[in-house]
């Protein structure tokens, strides 16, 4: 048996950060990075409060149709299968947005310090 090892292309090193680190102790770095962090912070309560707010609302919806309670899927009750099995896609949902979100203000802020 052979053994082989799998590695990433070699690349040449990303200087040390020079636009960065001048970006940040300048007065107009520092204004962009406390806008990083408050459209971070921004985007991560919006993502929670969404979630806890689907999530909130799953009960309500199984309070609010009737006879939901007794309808049974392969012997499981339906209201049990959808709490328990219908919820992994909204979270799947929410982390995907929230990634992508965060990336796109990353980008942003990239773009805007001159780190490219």
């Amino acid at each position: 048996m052979t053994r082989v090892r799998v590695t990433a292309p070699r690349s040449a090193p990303r200087p040390a950060g020079e636009t960065r680190e001048a970006a940040e102790e300048s007065e107009v770095g520092q204004v962009f990075v406390r806008s990083l962090i408050r459209s971070q912070l921004r985007l991560a309560l919006v993502v929670a409060v969404g979630f806890m707010l689907i999530l909130g609302a799953f009960p309500v919806l199984l309070a609010a149709v009737p006879g939901l309670a007794e309808t049974r899927v392969a012997g499981i009750p339906f209201d049990w299968l959808l709490l328990g099995a219908g919820i992994y896609p909204v979270i799947g949902l929410s982390a995907w947005l929230f990634i992508r979100s965060a990336a796109r203000n990353e980008a942003r802020y990239r773009d805007l310090a001159g780190d490219k």
